[in-house]
């Protein structure tokens, strides 16, 4: 049977007043629309197998959100709930969506948007159900194109010139006239051009790749996911915080998007497999009330002495310095909440409603999209490209939801920081995930 495919697209922007997540120290509400939120739908169907692949400019979308849309997508239309995968961009000036690892939230007792979420869920099944009722006869194309530190727009952020993946990964449908429908974009890249100082929402840079992809291919429904970027970002690489750099950086990005176009082979003959796996959270112990209240105050003392020397500087470098040193201290703070908090017996959403961790594959011919909850270290999808055995190897993460901290390597551990400090994971759950995909993978193959 001819390949056939449906592309939908819908507003997912906040109200005024509400709460934007991504700086969580840095309380923040909406106070307008800089460019919209988007949530993409792309369906397709070889008449055997039928899957939608969806994603949505938000930081974070927790795991038992998607459970109801997956059920409500089955009931609408019969696509099987694991057919179904949702993505996050990672935008970090976009609503809540989950729970929160921040203390000052959780002590708070701050809640995801209820009115929000049910009108984002809805949409998201709504979009799924158009793109399936408007599917068209089509062809599908995949490729990769480079761009990454040597263009200026991002890397390893905790150490510079440090492992990183410069593939910007493509997946389009055209229909039989010729003309492109829909372009989903994977790329590995903190979406923080855009900081705390805005308190308007915005899909940062995403959201100009997805306009600089429109304007080349107006008919075309873009979607954009973020790869393994847990230890990825623009720090060391960019010229600015604004919107301008944003633009310029996802317009690069959109523009490389377009050269796998360019050059693309396209086919309407496409095999569709699937598979998937949960594995229970693997958690770490981070010491004693005592030992942790004396790390916070050192690392406070640290943070305070740099601020004061390089807080006014203008020079990079010395910015660089203080604003480490306040993420370390951020982080020995959440630590020490976190123990207070299980102490209590308190119930933490971002751990307790996303257990256990989903690991979803699909296969498009020689495809294979990984998708997998929280945040990575590109060590891990990097390893995982190479060991996978397809042609390409998309990596989705923040998939189906989250992890209670970042999925950091053994090795950064010992070094420290922000994202390890954060993390409520063990040591050893990175490289037992790993293997589980690894293992997921092997099954479609048979």
């Amino acid at each position: 049977m001819t390949l056939k495919a449906g592309m939908a697209i819908t507003d997912i922007s906040p109200e005024k007043g509400e709460e934007l997540g991504g700086y969580p120290h840095y309380p923040r509400h909406n106070t307008g629309v800089h460019d919209p939120l988007q949530a993409a739908a792309m369906y397709l169907n070889n008449g055997t197998e039928e899957i939608a692949l969806v994603t949505l400019d938000l930081l974070f979308y927790s795991k038992k959100h998607v459970k109801e849309v997956r059920e409500r997508v089955r009931q609408a239309c019969g696509i099987p709930e694991n057919h179904v995968m949702i993505s996050c961009s990672h935008t970090h000036s976009g609503p809540w969506a989950a729970g929160r690892l921040d203390i000052e939230s959780l002590e708070a007792g701050a809640q995801q948007p209820e009115e929000y979420v049910k009108s984002l869920n809805d949409k998201i099944v709504s979009a799924v159900e158009s793109a399936k009722k408007e599917a068209f006869e089509a062809e599908f194309t995949s490729g990769t194109a480079h761009c990454g530190a040597e263009s200026g727009v991002g890397g390893n952020r905790r150490a510079p010139g440090g492992p990183h993946d410069p593939l910007v990964s493509v997946m389009a449908v055209r229909d039989k006239e010729k003309k492109i429908r829909g372009i989903f974009v994977n790329y590995t890249l903190h979406p923080t051009f855009i900081h705390e100082w805005s308190t308007v929402c915005t899909a940062d840079y995403p959201g100009y790749l997805k306009q600089q992809l429109r304007e080349m291919h107006p008919d075309a429904v873009i979607g954009f996911s973020q790869g393994a970027s847990g230890n990825q970002s623009s720090r060391y690489y960019r010229q600015g915080e604004s919107f301008d750099e944003a633009e310029r950086v996802g317009r690069i990005l959109g523009k490389a998007a377009d050269t796998v176009l360019e050059h693309a082979a396209w086919t309407g003959e496409l095999p569709i497999r699937t598979a998937d796996k949960s594995i229970e959270l693997e958690l770490r112990t981070f010491g004693t009330e005592e030992e942790l209240e004396k790390k916070v105050a050192q690392d406070k003392k640290t943070y305070e002495e740099l601020y004061e020397k390089y807080g006014k500087s203008e020079n990079r470098e010395e910015y660089y310095l203080w604003q480490n040193a306040n993420l370390k201290m951020l982080g020995s703070e959440d630590q020490l909440g976190y123990v207070k908090m299980q102490k209590q017996g308190m119930r933490i959403e971002l751990l307790t409603d996303e257990n256990p961790a989903e690991i979803q594959v699909i296969i498009l011919g020689d495809t294979c999209i990984v998708g997998v909850q929280g945040e990575i270290f590109v060590e891990y999808a990097l390893y995982i490209k190479a060991m996978a055995g397809y042609e390409m190897v998309v990596f989705n993460e923040l998939t189906n939801g989250c992890l209670p901290g970042y999925l950091y390597t053994p090795e950064s551990l010992v070094e420290g920081g922000y994202e390890t400090d954060t993390s409520m994971l063990g040591e050893k759950f990175g490289r037992h995930l790993v293997d589980a995909v690894l293992d997921v993978i092997e099954e479609t193959k048979h």
